[in-house]
């Protein structure tokens, strides 16, 4: 798989949340001493996920998809380097023609797919609310994402969506490693679950 001068790697954890969870309140944690995080900040997204007809690229912890909404809406490819780090490839929400998948991202993974036909599989609604928490000084390390998410599988017409809550914890920075770990540890004591599901793509298509 070649690179991309617009990658870059992402780093995240997930924790599943019940829908009366309560976020912590982030900004008392020792780390933030005198820091003050970002206000939330509310956003909607709309995305629409493309595999095989056999699920290839999700069965090999790809993801593809085209989202609308937020500052980086466009098409996104994400490829697995290592546990919770994946290397995200961007191209311009018009790019691809007639809702197809754009040439340059395809050629990224032909040696998955083959020549077989990437399709939409599914489409993930998300109202998602934000917090960005600082580090020294004042930049923004850590990225923390609260998400309500109703997903659609295309081809089970007679199935009914799929709601959730996740909570998605994104390094900004090489420093930002100890912080990525004690949001993690301040989530999972307010009672959220390290995901079971790899990406939200895997939870509806229920490869894991």
């Amino acid at each position: 798989m070649t690179s991309s001068k617009s990658d870059h790697l992402e780093t995240e954890q997930k924790y599943d949340a019940d829908a009366d969870f309560v976020l912590p309140k982030l900004g008392s944690l020792p780390e933030l001493s005198g820091m003050r995080p970002a206000d939330p900040k509310r956003i909607y997204l709309s995305a629409t996920y493309f595999d095989t007809e056999d699920l290839d690229l999700i069965r090999h912890k790809v993801t593809l998809r085209r989202r609308v909404g937020g500052d980086d809406e466009g098409w996104h490819l994400k490829l697995p380097v290592r546990k919770d780090t994946r290397q995200e490839v961007h191209a311009p929400l018009d790019e691809g023609s007639d809702g197809n998948v754009p040439a340059r991202l395809a050629s990224q993974v032909e040696d998955i797919t083959a020549g077989r036909r990437l399709r939409p599989v599914a489409v993930l609604d998300t109202e998602r609310t934000v917090v960005t928490l600082p580090g020294p000084p004042a930049e923004a390390l850590v990225e923390v994402a609260d998400d309500r998410v109703t997903a659609i599988r295309f081809g089970e017409p007679d199935s009914d969506p799929i709601i959730w809550r996740e909570i998605e914890v994104e390094a900004l920075s090489p420093d930002s490693g100890a912080l990525l770990e004690t949001v993690g540890k301040a989530l999972r004591e307010a009672g959220a679950r390290p995901s079971a599901a790899a990406s939200k793509l895997a939870r509806v298509l229920g490869t894991g």
